[in-house]
């Protein structure tokens, strides 16, 4: 068993949520609070390694939330992750929003094949398949943004699981451009959760694909906004 010890945030959607592993037990907390996450994040973080009885000086790494989502929301996340990160010089791990909810199905449902799609405004959403692969979910291809009714149909040799927040605002046109072939079963998972980062984040770390706090990066999938690192290094 991997005795790593990850803090994971992510407040990339409607969901704000913290969690810590260690191996051995997992402490999360969590709630839908749109405009709350700046207020939020710090009091569970504190809360989350005051019952795992740790400090931030502890910590193997840091996992974080970079998108797609709310501009505001991963851009949050990652400037807390950072700071914390960087006080500490603790790496960063970071887990797509779309990996996080197809996780969270295999959790839940045992999904081995997972269509997600959130809610971009715009008359958009972002939107990728994922593959489990020995437990894991793995994206496959890249993540897009794209109108809903541009999506390719879906490998007819699997069930594929939906996730996500476009199929709450788009239930119809995603299904219809899925093809007649697919077999498709919903889920209720509309937001990715801090927990379902941590499996996907505890291989990554192990890969050595953890950064340094000045090194991370997010990723809007969209390129209207650029995020700006921390200053002070090259």
């Amino acid at each position: 068993m991997n005795s790593s010890r990850l803090l994971a945030i992510d407040s990339a959607t409607e969901y704000c949520s913290v969690a810590y592993t260690d191996g051995q037990q997992l402490i999360t907390r969590g709630q839908e609070a749109p405009r709350k996450h700046a207020d939020l994040i710090l009091p569970y973080v504190q809360d989350v390694l005051a019952e795992a009885k740790i400090t931030l000086a502890d910590l193997d790494a840091i996992v974080v939330g970079r998108g797609p989502g709310s501009f505001t929301g991963v851009r949050i996340a990652a400037g807390i992750a950072q700071g914390l990160a960087f006080s500490q010089d603790i790496p960063l791990i970071g887990v797509s929003s779309l990996e996080a909810m197809a996780q969270q199905a295999l959790r839940l449902h045992g999904a081995k094949a997972v269509v997600a799609a959130i809610d971009a405004r715009m008359g958009e959403v972002y939107f990728g398949t994922c593959l489990a692969e020995h437990g894991l979910m793995v994206m496959q291809g890249k993540e897009i943004v794209c109108a809903p009714d541009t999506v390719k149909a879906l490998a007819a040799e699997y069930e594929w699981f939906t996730v996500g927040t476009g199929f709450v605002t788009y239930p119809e046109v995603l299904a219809a451009r899925f093809g007649t072939e697919a077999r498709v079963t919903p889920t209720d998972i509309r937001f990715p959760h801090a927990e379902d980062m941590l499996p996907i984040a505890t291989q990554r770390l192990i890969n050595g694909k953890a950064v340094a706090a000045e090194d991370f990066d997010v990723h809007y999938v969209r390129n209207e906004v650029t995020w700006q690192k921390l200053p002070g290094r090259s």
